[in-house]
């Protein structure tokens, strides 16, 4: 139960985050929360994950023990998470079980990812989408759509500003989302 979002405007991608998280009925805000930043960076790629609250230390550990992956492209984050797969479920215990007819084990997680290659979303069972403008993921991702579609051609907004707008409504609106929020940029080919 979150909302986190990434924009893509101009030469700039942006990823952004409320910092509540909710087990049940009982809410943990950024005040009573060590850490309550949901994006963390790898290998100059900004994550940002929903699910359950292990998935944040699972992906870091996970990620750290594999510094060759590669996020620049749909077809490499797909590749990336496939190889990731087998080692969730082995070194982190994953129960990658959802659905009876599912056709393939989820991976329980659904992630944002921004890099100086675009804005990418992953999904349960290893879908990729890179999207060209914007998107977001939790609970609170309806609104923070609806506003980002919004205000995203008014020129004079950044893909921050735009990527705020989306955390402070679906924050608004969404009982599961908080804020105050913690927001990323990267400049789109920089090394």
């Amino acid at each position: 139960m979150t909302t986190i979002v990434v924009v893509r405007k101009g030469n700039q991608v942006a990823i952004a985050a409320d910092t509540q998280s909710t087990f049940g009925d009982t809410r943990l805000g950024q005040q009573h929360d060590a850490w309550p930043d949901k994006i963390f960076e790898s290998g100059g790629v900004l994550f940002g994950l929903c699910g359950a609250a292990a998935h944040d230390l699972v992906m870091q550990a996970a990620l750290s023990r594999n510094r060759t992956l590669d996020f620049s492209s749909r077809a490499t984050i797909f590749e990336s998470f496939r190889k990731l797969h087998p080692k969730l479920k082995e070194d982190f215990f994953l129960r990658p079980e959802e659905e009876e007819d599912d056709p393939y084990e989820s991976s329980q997680m659904t992630a944002l990812i921004a890099n100086t290659h675009g804005i990418f979303g992953v999904f349960s069972m290893r879908e990729v989408y890179e999207y060209r403008q914007y998107w977001a993921i939790g609970s609170g991702r309806d609104f923070a759509i609806g506003a980002m579609r919004a205000v995203y051609d008014r020129p004079e907004l950044s893909a921050a500003d735009i990527a705020r707008v989306g955390i402070e409504t679906g924050c608004e609106f969404d009982v599961n989302s908080s804020l105050p929020m913690t927001l990323r940029t990267l400049e789109l080919g920089a090394a």
